[in-house]
């Protein structure tokens, strides 16, 4: 089933996935560890870097230089982060680790016509 849009003509990407420059920017996903979130590689992700990071959030994290896409979780007050895939195992923050967050992941964005 189809639902049309009231308004159609008035609608803004901005406005329906919360696009807020400069808090707000887009990454390509490369990979397969969230599959099981409904995050493929090749999508876009829409990533809002205003909101605080809490357990359970898709967040874009970077450790050591490296970015991720991973849930969020803690083992007492350490941060941990989670694949949504069981072939990858959680990754842990290490002492020596730099570890960041960039962001929370808000909406993903799929190309059905990619070739």
């Amino acid at each position: 089933m189809i639902e049309d849009i009231p308004d159609a003509d008035a609608l803004s990407l901005d406005a329906l996935l919360s696009i807020r420059a400069p808090g707000t920017y887009l990454v390509k996903v490369v990979g397969d560890s969230m599959h099981g979130a409904g995050i493929f590689s090749g999508d876009l992700l829409v990533v809002d870097r205003s909101r605080d990071p809490v357990r359970g959030n898709i967040v874009i994290a970077v450790i050591n230089g490296e970015p991720m896409c991973k849930r969020l979780d803690y083992a007492g007050l350490d941060p941990v982060l989670r694949s949504e895939n069981p072939k990858y195992p959680p990754r842990y923050i290490l002492e020596g680790d730099h570890f960041e967050v960039w962001g929370v992941v808000r909406h993903s964005l799929r190309d059905h016509d990619r070739r």
